[in-house]
């Protein structure tokens, strides 16, 4: 990314901070053992996607910090027909980005519930830059879109 400062032109990464809330529904047991509740569901979840995100690489994407200090919560939700409770088990993460489109597979994730922008303080993005972060947006929800289709068919 580009920063204009005065006459100066600097290329200096992006850096975001996000959130994401991963979510956990109790199972029921079966015979004679009980099932795990929605936390230890939710924390299990959180786990996994933690090391996913800790050892796999990702083109573009620097991982500064993964804080999971965050406590679990619990939502009573309603499907219209019966209410449940949910776990969520959050996650920050602190990324160092090239490009805006870098944060596509974050934001299009159902776990996404936040975004804050670090630094730079200004960002002026060149009309090609928001060609491609358009092209992307449009390119994952339209894997999204077939993941779901797939889910429930």
């Amino acid at each position: 990314m580009k920063i204009r400062i005065g006459n100066e032109v600097l290329t200096e990464h992006i850096r975001a901070r996000i959130r994401l809330d991963f979510r956990g529904e109790g199972k029921s047991g079966r015979f004679i053992f009980g099932g795990k509740t929605q936390e230890e569901i939710a924390e299990q979840v959180r786990e996994q996607e933690v090391a996913l995100l800790r050892n796999v690489p990702m083109q573009g994407i620097f991982l500064e910090d993964i804080d999971v200090s965050l406590d679990l919560y619990t939502v009573t939700e309603s499907d219209g027909r019966r209410k449940r409770e949910v776990a969520y088990a959050p996650i920050i993460l602190t990324l160092r980005l090239e490009n805006l489109d870098d944060l596509l597979p974050f934001t299009v994730k159902p776990e996404f519930r936040k975004i804050e922008f670090l630094s730079p303080e200004n960002l002026q993005i060149h009309r090609l830059d928001v060609e491609r972060l358009f092209f992307r947006v449009s390119q994952s929800i339209q894997e999204e879109v077939k993941k779901a289709e797939l889910r429930f068919q």
